[in-house]
């Protein structure tokens, strides 16, 4: 039982899976389980009550059962209580303290990834303003490498996601070409097929294949099918840079993605055999968003932030070269409106950096959802400031076949130019040698290169 006072009103929470629900800033899906606080002081209360737990407790108290769950088995038996020590006697209040503190570089929040748990990063996160979640962030770096660095500090890099609703290799050359004369496309050129069949997906990567090595750029392609299906291409042999999969922050989540922890190494270890990595090999690319895990009725009646968190768990297992959330995509049951949806970013972002991961960003909303593009305009904004490794870049910001709104190649020029980051450094170089960059850095509009010319015509 954990309980706080506030003016004489006594507010109680059962256990602790209660007592993170209650505490978290408000969202829809939170409600829609009826998990979240039912006014403004019960969640002050929590978040009070939170506040004062001393972060120990998350290694004593689990809130999905060790027996029953392997994503809790993970967490807790990697948990390093070295790399824990010097802030095992803190509570999560005098944690944020701690964060916030000019004490606190990069170096010590990376001598301590493994000594948090997601469940004390979401903890944390539930008790910081958004400029606290942005400050702390913007520390961390975390670097990955296949054939570029990505993550590096005063660098913002971008996905090229040219989808077509019936995988049209010309559209999606169009698409793809499109981006790179646009500067984007150093984190990866990936497709999300309309189709997961092997057959169609070989195509699809074999076209990305053919179109990196044809104009040399330095940067890595994928096609974002089930973890199952890539398995069967690489068997083939196929030109598989990167193993996709869509995880969550429980065993059932997982489950009704059709995959285990078991299937996650078997693939990673695949991929590794291929070698295909340049001068890195994270090979594993993963995508979370909050809200799958009660949109698959397997969220133990936990808060849809606090198992977000545990899925970042599941994937620092892995090294990968990339993680997004893909944070306003399942619709505003789960995330309501733009206020909500920044909120979810931010603490994503936040999480995932504290827990050692390359975090990504889809800053993205449904057409259904109490949001617009200048929603997406100021999240962006803030993501970029806060450091977060890359986003999306798509044709318009208007993805014509999954059917929902992201950012596109010109808003990844716009925050680039404001915050003077650049692309990886190799990706910079390509487009300096092509032709599309001046001396500065600078995006110029001369003669198409001549490498592009027959790219073009078959698209």
């Amino acid at each position: 039982m954990y309980a706080t006072t506030i003016r004489g009103t006594s507010y109680r929470f059962p256990d602790l899976k209660s007592l993170m629900a209650k505490a978290t800033p408000l969202r829809s899906g939170d409600c829609l389980a009826g998990i979240a606080a039912t006014s403004a002081a019960e969640r002050v209360a929590a978040q009070m009550a939170l506040a004062d737990l001393p972060l120990s407790v998350f290694l004593n108290e689990a809130l999905v059962p060790y027996e029953e769950d392997e994503v809790t088995r993970l967490i807790l038996d990697g948990h390093d209580r070295n790399a824990f020590a010097p802030i095992a006697s803190l509570t999560v209040g005098e944690f944020r303290d701690w964060l916030l503190s000019d004490g606190v570089d990069e170096d010590a929040l990376a001598a301590l990834t493994f000594g948090l748990t997601p469940e004390m990063a979401a903890a944390v996160s539930k008790i910081c303003r958004n400029q606290d979640l942005i400050l702390i962030a913007a520390k961390r770096r975390v670097v990955t490498k296949f054939r570029n660095t990505l993550g590096l500090r005063g660098r913002l890099s971008s996905r090229i996601q040219p989808n077509h609703p019936t995988d049209d290799a010309r559209g999606v050359l169009a698409s793809a070409i499109d981006g790179l004369l646009l500067g984007n496309g150093d984190a990866v050129i990936g497709v999300n097929p309309a189709s997961d069949s092997p057959g169609q997906c070989y195509e699809l990567l074999s076209l990305l294949d053919e179109l990196r090595e044809t104009l040399n750029i330095p940067t890595q392609s994928c096609v974002l099918a089930h973890v199952t299906t890539t398995l069967q291409l690489m068997e083939r042999r196929a030109p598989v840079d990167l193993v996709f999969q869509s995880i969550g922050g429980t065993q059932a989540a997982n489950s009704s993605f059709g995959i285990d922890l078991a299937l996650l190494r078997e693939s990673r270890e695949a991929a590794l055999a291929l070698r295909r990595g340049a001068i890195g090999d994270n090979v594993m690319y993963f995508e979370t968003g909050q809200g799958s895990a009660l949109s698959a009725n397997a969220h133990w009646n936990c808060d849809q932030q606090t198992l977000e968190a545990r899925a970042y768990g599941v994937a620092r297992m892995f090294d990968p070269l990339l993680i997004n959330t893909v944070v306003g995509f399942i619709g505003p049951e789960y995330l309501f409106d733009g206020k909500q949806i920044t909120r979810a970013a931010l603490e994503d972002h936040f999480c995932g950096k504290l827990l050692g991961l390359p975090m990504g960003c889809d800053v993205c909303y449904t057409n259904h959802a109490e949001a617009d593009q200048n929603d997406m305009d100021d999240l962006l904004t803030l993501l970029a400031v806060a450091g977060v490794n890359y986003v999306m870049g798509v044709p318009g910001a208007d993805d014509v076949m999954l059917n929902y709104q992201s950012t596109s190649y010109h808003d990844v020029l716009a925050v680039r130019r404001m915050l003077n980051l650049a692309p990886a450094p190799e990706f910079a170089q390509w487009l300096a040698d092509v032709g599309l960059t001046d001396a500065r850095g600078d995006l110029q509009a001369p003669a198409l290169p001549a490498s592009f010319a027959p790219l073009l015509e078959r698209a």
